[in-house]
């Protein structure tokens, strides 16, 4: 494929979200004269024909298309205007340099030592400490799966840490899948600088290391290019007995827009699974919390805060926070009736709240918004429609452990991509938009009070 029909490609998946966010005079007259001619900075740069059009845009239209760039799911996060020629719509940003191969961007807080093993985790906390023992040697690749908020990260992240301490000979790669795919897209659409070749310098980073760890493999869901480049990635760091550590929120097999070849080496390795907590280990995890935080939390405490909880280890730690900053506001001891209060406080009586499943979401969404559960998970792009159906998907990924994919089945049949938009969405509206965020927190509100 050369640059020309790459850019093409990626113009015509940004333009099939744009037709539908501008109205159509304005898209033919200006949106469909715009011409591809480079990706900088993980934008596609347009180039109009005059100033008045490159002005129109801009004023009018630009943060529609920033929209259609990310939703379309290409690896870009908004376009350039430009005009050939001229002095006011030019390229003033400069490509984004790699950055240095050998720095590893990891959280030193996540160590096996303060990972909190049970019986839902055990197998895969010792997978993974054999892996960080024996790079290479013993399972390979380690493919990690479970819900959000289980601790996935914090394995994957404890194997780089503990071979960089006992192995610092060894070269270590943890990474996110979303940030391999950036790279992957300024290598194959960013223009040579400086005489370097950008693919070829991907291409040497992933290849030339002893342990490459990936976390949230699922986001790549139909994005056959980096899928292909991650494919022969694969094969040449295991022909050289390379680690490979990858992570998903659900089982290989479920990985369906992932292409075979990918799925059959994910499977031929190791898989584990993080299961949710029970509740001793969901005390033990909230018991260490407190410690690092320098606060000895009475049993009783912890007891009522993992009462009634979901598995997300974050919303557990969120339950905690809420408590020492109502012991610190107060100036109080934590106690039971100060735990009590400020739940009650902070979320409306969750001492009284029943097990929150997927359908209470969905109810309590339908209800806020006036709209039935058929038009919610239904295919209707009507906007009264499209952003409570947004809220909703964010909701249960929010409050519930679930894998993406069941996320995808409970709100209609829903693939990734679109999942991952519809969170990501509602969790930037809500910093900038007050009825968005008003209306997650009293739905919120509404299902703990159930």
């Amino acid at each position: 494929m050369s640059e020309n029909t790459q850019l093409e490609f990626l113009w015509s998946k940004i333009k099939e979200r744009a037709e539908k966010l501008i109205n159509p005079v304005s898209f033919s007259s200006f949106i469909q004269e715009l011409v591809p001619v480079d990706v900088v900075n993980k934008k596609l740069v347009l180039q109009a024909l005059t100033e008045v059009t490159a002005a129109t845009v801009t004023k009018h239209h630009l943060d529609r298309l920033r929209e259609a760039a990310q939703s379309a799911e290409v690896g870009l996060n908004g376009v350039i205007i430009i005009v050939e020629g001229s002095d006011t719509y030019t390229l003033n940003e400069m490509p984004d340099a790699y950055e240095d191969d050998t720095k590893v961007d990891l959280d030193k807080r996540y160590t096996f030592d303060s990972f909190v093993v049970g019986p839902q985790n055990k197998f895969v906390y010792a997978a993974a400490k054999s892996v960080a023992e024996a790079p290479g040697e013993n399972f390979n690749p380690l493919y990690i799966y479970g819900g959000t908020g289980l601790g996935k990260t914090h394995l994957m992240q404890a194997i780089a840490n503990e071979i960089a301490v006992k192995k610092p000979s060894l070269k270590v790669i943890y990474t996110t899948s979303e940030k391999f795919l950036n790279e992957y897209v300024d290598s194959m659409y960013a223009k040579k600088s400086a005489g370097t070749d950008n693919e070829y310098r991907f291409r040497n980073r992933y290849r030339n290391v002893d342990v490459l760890i990936i976390d949230d493999i699922q986001f790549w869901a139909g994005k056959y290019g980096v899928q292909e480049a991650f494919f022969h990635t694969f094969n040449e760091l295991f022909s050289q007995h390379k680690q490979i550590v990858i992570s998903s929120d659900c089982p290989a097999k479920e990985l369906t827009t992932l292409e075979e070849r990918l799925r059959t080496r994910f499977e031929g390795g190791l898989i584990a699974d993080i299961q949710p907590p029970d509740l001793e280990t969901k005390i033990a995890i909230l018991k260490r919390k407190a410690l690092e935080k320098k606060y000895v939390v009475p049993d009783d405490v912890l007891a009522f805060l993992v009462k009634n909880s979901d598995n997300n280890v974050r919303t557990l730690e969120g339950r905690l926070n809420t408590v020492i900053f109502a012991s610190k506001l107060h100036e109080e001891p934590i106690s039971l009736k100060l735990a009590a209060v400020a739940l009650k406080e902070s979320i409306g009586g969750a001492e009284e709240q029943e097990e929150i499943t997927p359908e209470t979401i969905i109810k309590a969404t339908c209800s806020y918004y006036s709209v039935t559960k058929a038009d919610l998970i239904g295919k209707s792009k009507q906007q009264e429609l499209v952003r409570p159906r947004q809220v909703c998907i964010y909701l249960l990924c929010n409050m519930l452990a679930l894998p993406l994919v069941t996320v995808g089945k409970i709100m209609g049949g829903r693939d990734h991509a679109t999942i991952i938009y519809a969170r990501d969405k509602v969790t930037e509206l809500m910093r900038v938009n007050d009825a968005i965020a008003k209306g997650v927190t009293d739905i919120r509100s509404s299902v703990l009070k159930q």
